[in-house]
């Protein structure tokens, strides 16, 4: 089943509401997700109606929107792994960022495929994302990345100011004491967060045409269970991970995970996405900000920082209502209540920041529904 969060928690009917909320705690940069299924429902034939609610809003309240364009799956006439997968993906990434221009008046910032290395990992290794196909996860991988790539150029060659973001989560994977013989082992495997990010710029499987033009804007994602002991018999059940918390003798500074990724592509960097559920959404806000800002003292250029999600919504496997947002569900004339420990919060990390002797770092939304960046 086709996840489509946007209509499950409302945002596609109170778009203008939304982003009102937005502009009023001074949140002006969005992250969407565009519903490739609904633009292209025939092959080659794309309609926009259901993209026209964020743009009016978005144009009513002067916000920036990064578009992703795989975020929410794909046209039902589409094999994932077919060559022509790649080809659709390109024509509509075209097709879109034409209609963003004459709407927006502005070059587009666009996502290609969302989480590349989380997506071939779920669908193309563990099995529990669509297609749920297992141990196919790296040829998986290069295909979005092969993508990406043919989508950039097709967007290029229509749209040449457009702009890229290539968004991952970023983990930190260490072997247990009682376990020193899988030092190697996890190494490596905390090592292949960066292979979607090398293929596009080259350094890895050369054969799919990346070049370091292809590497625009990196955006990390970095949630509370993204540092975890290494275990090879759960590599593939997510479920068994046990995520190291901060306070963790073993658990690495996120300052040193963004120095990391600044060192080894010195590419424009954001926190794509961050956020945690229940009464844990303040507290993490502050780690991350707190890391964020440390690294920034240490000559890390970041951009932005993306709350997600700013509203609450179902959970993906069972439906659940997750409390994971700055906002709740709405009420039937679009209200939504706030959760105010984060709102705090976020209020007052965006006051350090403005006031700080530090680039200015912005709030991105990211509307999963939405997700939203830090202004």
């Amino acid at each position: 089943m086709r996840l489509d969060l946007v209509k499950s928690t409302a945002h596609d009917q109170f778009a203008l509401l939304d982003y009102l909320k937005l502009e009023q705690q001074g949140l002006r940069v969005a992250r969407e997700g565009i519903r490739w299924h609904l633009v292209e429902r025939e092959p080659g034939h794309y309609d926009f109606a259901s993209l026209m609610p964020v743009v009016q809003a978005a144009r009513t309240t002067h916000t920036q929107v990064i578009w992703d364009l795989c975020h929410f799956g794909w046209p039902e006439h589409l094999d994932l792994f077919s060559s022509e997968f790649v080809t659709s993906l390109a024509r509509y990434g075209a097709a879109v960022a034409q209609w963003l221009v004459q709407q927006m008046d502005e070059p587009p910032f666009i996502v290609p495929v969302n989480e590349i290395s989380f997506f071939s990992w779920a669908a193309g290794d563990e099995g529990s994302m669509f297609p749920f196909i297992k141990e196919r996860g790296f040829e998986l991988k290069k295909h979005l990345a092969r993508a990406t790539i043919e989508t950039m150029k097709a967007i290029w060659a229509a749209v040449p100011e457009a702009r890229f973001v290539h968004v991952d989560p970023i983990i930190h994977v260490v072997a247990s004491a009682k376990h020193p013989e899988e030092i190697p082992a996890a190494e490596a495997y905390r090592l292949t967060q960066y292979q979607a990010w090398d293929m596009l710029c080259g350094r890895l499987c050369p054969e799919l045409g990346g070049e370091s033009r292809f590497l625009d804007i990196v955006g990390v994602n970095f949630y509370p269970h993204n540092q975890w002991i290494y275990n090879l018999k759960n590599l593939r059940q997510i479920r068994k991970f046990r995520p190291l918390s901060f306070r963790h003798p073993l658990h690495r500074p996120f300052r040193e995970m963004l120095q990391e990724v600044h060192q080894r592509y010195r590419r424009p960097l954001l926190v794509a996405e961050t956020g945690a559920e229940t009464i844990r959404r303040a507290g993490w806000l502050r780690y991350v900000c707190e890391e964020s800002r440390q690294a920034m003292l240490n000559g890390v250029p970041l951009e932005a920082i993306c709350l997600y999600p700013i509203l609450n919504h179902p959970g993906w496997l069972d439906d659940r209502h997750c409390h994971n947002g700055l906002w709740d569900y709405p009420d039937e004339e679009g209200n939504r209540k706030a959760y105010k420990p984060l709102e705090r919060e976020l209020k007052r990390w965006r006051g350090v920041f403005e006031r700080g002797q530090l680039p200015r770092v912005r709030a991105i939304n990211d509307r999963a529904a939405s997700k939203q960046t830090i202004s």
